[in-house]
């Protein structure tokens, strides 16, 4: 059923480039993917799905749905096909998800609405990450469960019969907002999740193309209102999945870093909940031309085109972390290019994710001759300006992809080369970035 490969793993060190150039098309979107398999799973009767992102993570989604029922068959590279019954039944063994953080939350919450017993597990890391967030809103609508600490393992006891619940979640956190629609889908009557600031929306875009009953509005300050009426069965459907504007910024972003460089990335959705990276990029000056590119899986399209040159820092604030939760890594790599101070607000939310991703970023520049400041919910960022990076240093992963990454493209534009402690978790979210790098002229050795 999977896609057989071998990452690459252990320590690898980025040289400085000349120049970077070339064109790639997007690699394929990880929370799209995952959606994808899990909505085609829960339908009854045969999707198929085109430009699924085979990764580690989208692999483990593909393997758990398959222990809970539905038929899942790969008919070429990217190429799948989903059939389901509408029904899921309890696992013959755990679930292990890997390291997919966005896999297991939203399959406890998908499974939570059938009459099953199901454990959950994963990695170190992934084992390391709350579960409380989405559990205790299940338990509200009728779903038992067992954990140790509100962290996997866990054991999910579904119910047909959840309750709806009117629920505003305490952080902002797609996740938790999906995995709580995915259960109301099952039950009996209306589901509300209230959002303060509105984050990722694919839940609630992809459900009606599957015949969910679902619906979001915003409130005018930001937030969001999601609503969702059980009780349908779910219809298959056929969809693409656009490419991940997430995987695409780390490309962007050595265009940018790299002297004399030019990259374009195609087909990357245009998500106003995953966009806010790019909208910083240009607000520091980046030299980025976004093109209308169409639409697929009911997101818009874009073609982005980034050129080197000297960025300004810039303050920003805590309301922009819902939409670039995930680029702050990376955008804490362009700003150590910056001409100035880059100031990041509100970044709580890192600290629960593959690692602490606040304190790593912030050690990452550390270790590479960037001065940085670090509290408890905020990076301060000196850039070094015209003169770059200074580089030569090793950056510690603690097993987390856009770590790894992230400390690669500092190498490529860094007077020194970058070393990172290990890339073998680079394939959890995009299989295809030693390729696509090589293709545009960096040297990963």
């Amino acid at each position: 059923m999977t896609a057989a490969s071998t990452p690459p793993c252990g320590p690898r060190t980025a040289r400085p480039a000349r120049r970077l150039s070339g064109l790639l098309a997007a690699a394929p979107d990880k929370s799209v993917s995952h959606r994808a398999m899990m909505f085609s799973a829960l339908a009854a009767g045969t999707s198929r799905i085109t430009n699924l992102l085979e990764s580690a993570d989208v692999m483990a989604t593909a393997r758990a749905v398959a222990a809970l029922g539905a038929r899942v068959h790969r008919d070429s590279p990217g190429v799948w096909t989903v059939t389901g019954d509408g029904r899921w039944s309890s696992p013959a063994a755990p679930l292990d998800l890997g390291n997919a953080g966005t896999g297991v939350r939203l399959l406890m919450g998908a499974a939570a609405r059938f009459d099953l017993e199901a454990v959950f597990t994963g990695d170190a890391s992934l084992s390391s990450r709350p579960m409380a967030r989405v559990l205790d809103p299940l338990a509200a609508m009728g779903a038992r469960s067992d954990s140790r600490n509100g962290r996997l393992p866990a054991r999910l006891f579904g119910s047909s019969r959840l309750q709806p619940i009117d629920y505003a979640p305490p952080v902002a956190s797609a996740q938790v907002k999906s995995a709580i629609l995915l259960a109301g889908l099952g039950a009996q009557g209306e589901t509300i999740v209230r959002e303060a600031h509105a984050t990722r929306g694919h839940t609630e875009t992809m459900g009606p193309l599957y015949g969910a009953d679902m619906d979001a509005e915003p409130d005018g300050a930001g937030g969001l209102t999601v609503r969702v009426r059980g009780g349908r069965t779910l219809t298959p459907h056929d969809l693409a999945v656009p490419g991940d504007p997430s995987s695409a910024a780390f490309a962007i972003a050595a265009a940018l870093v790299t002297p004399d460089s030019a990259v374009t990335l195609t087909g990357v959705m245009d998500n106003p909940a995953r966009s806010g990276l790019y909208a910083v990029l240009r607000e520091m000056g980046a030299d980025l031309v976004i093109t209308p590119a169409g639409a697929c899986a009911g997101e818009r399209l874009v073609d982005l085109s980034a050129r080197s040159g000297m960025l300004t820092g810039i303050e920003i604030g805590e309301s922009r972390a819902p939409s670039m939760i995930d680029e702050y890594p990376i955008l804490a790599v362009i700003a150590a290019f910056a001409q100035g101070v880059t100031v990041m607000k509100g970044l709580a939310e890192l600290r629960a994710k593959e690692s602490d991703r606040l304190a790593a970023s912030a050690a990452m520049l550390s270790a590479n001759g960037v001065r940085v400041e670090l509290g408890a919910d905020y990076l301060v960022v000196h850039g070094c300006g015209a003169g770059g990076a200074p580089g030569g240093g090793r950056v510690e992963t603690h097993h987390d992809h856009r770590l790894a990454m992230s400390g690669l493209v500092l190498g490529l534009g860094a007077r020194e080369p970058v070393t990172v402690d290990d890339v073998a978790m680079i394939a959890t979210s995009y299989p295809g970035f030693f390729g696509d790098m090589a293709q545009l002229g960096a040297q990963i050795t």
